[in-house]
């Protein structure tokens, strides 16, 4: 069947065939060609709001692993630093002040690395703020472990140094308590036996029978053990380090010599009454740096709280001391 068109013509009451100029074709089908184009296009934009294509299906899968990546390691940033936080707070407040070093500085444990710009390779892509921020919150949760870690050494050699030094302070009575008679006179001032006149007693004295042992209140080393010094007849001096020294006078006999090195509870001597003595007892002293100190201050080594109450009580009367 003939594809021809005819149209009416009304003045000669005729039908005329239709006859299209190539021109016309051509501009009408490029019309044509250009609508599809256009609603295509359209079409594609209107359809990319609502449908995913594979490729960024699988983009916003990486996207949505990335983001559940950092959330777990937010929270693990967290956690450490809630971890960090407590063991800082005890660093400070237990550990440091119980070894008498200064507390670390909250500002100088979480400044920030200065001098140049470490982040600036991070710089100029759509999510910098967040990966510089979270890159200087694991450096500094960095530095405060270092810092942590060196006070914890520090604390090591500070421990080892209080453990020599807690051995080594006079720290018992120099008397079993089952041996003494008496606890004869404390430090202060005492009338003296022989003038009878008020003068400061720089020891203690622990009256008990001729022979009795005498122990090293503290780990140290024998300086003197012998009766050169006015008024102590035969007597020992031990030094314990930091500062400390311990004086036992009036001996009857020595168990140790110049130069030895004793533990705190080792036998040293034995009472007697040599020297400016009245009767048979030890004479005690403690010297902290070259000067004389009250020796009542240094049984928490071998006596309870009943006992060192009494001792206390005893020691604090203000009676005639035996040299």
């Amino acid at each position: 069947m003939s594809n021809v068109k005819y149209y009416y013509d009304s003045e000669t009451l005729t039908y005329r065939p239709i006859s299209r100029k190539k021109r016309t074709t051509f501009k009408y089908s490029l019309v044509f060609l250009m609508a599809a184009g256009i609603f295509g296009f359209i079409s594609v934009l209107i359809a990319g709001q609502f449908f995913e294509s594979p490729k960024e299906k699988a983009l916003t899968r990486e996207l949505q692993n990335l983001d559940f990546q950092y959330n777990i390691l937010t929270k693990k940033m967290e956690e450490a630093e809630t971890v960090l936080t407590n063991i800082e707070n005890r660093d400070n407040a237990i550990y440091r002040l119980y070894f008498e070093a200064n507390p670390i500085p909250e500002e100088q444990r979480k400044q920030g690395l200065g001098g140049i710009n470490r982040y600036k390779k991070y710089e100029g892509y759509n999510n910098s703020d967040l990966i510089i921020t979270t890159n200087k919150r694991i450096d500094i949760l960095q530095k405060r472990i270092i810092v942590q870690s060196k006070s914890l050494d520090e604390i090591t050699d500070l421990a080892k140094d209080k453990e020599s030094f807690l051995a080594r302070i006079p720290a018992i009575q120099p008397i079993r308590n089952e041996d003494l008679t008496r606890m004869a006179s404390g430090y202060g001032y005492r009338s003296d036996p022989f003038t009878k006149v008020r003068k400061f007693h720089y020891g203690m004295d622990f009256t008990a029978p001729r022979g009795t042992p005498v122990y090293a209140s503290g780990d140290g080393v024998v300086k003197r053990a012998d009766g050169r010094a006015s008024g102590y007849g035969r007597h020992i001096r031990i030094d314990h380090g930091y500062g400390y020294r311990s004086l036992y006078a009036h001996l009857y006999k020595y168990n140790v010599k110049r130069g030895q090195k004793v533990k705190r509870g080792d036998l040293i001597g034995y009472v007697g009454s040599t020297g400016r003595s009245q009767a048979p007892h030890l004479h005690y002293e403690v010297f902290k740096d070259g000067d004389r100190i009250n020796p009542v201050n240094f049984y928490y080594g071998n006596l309870s709280p009943e006992e060192f109450n009494e001792l206390l009580a005893k020691a604090s009367l203000e009676n005639q001391s035996l040299d």
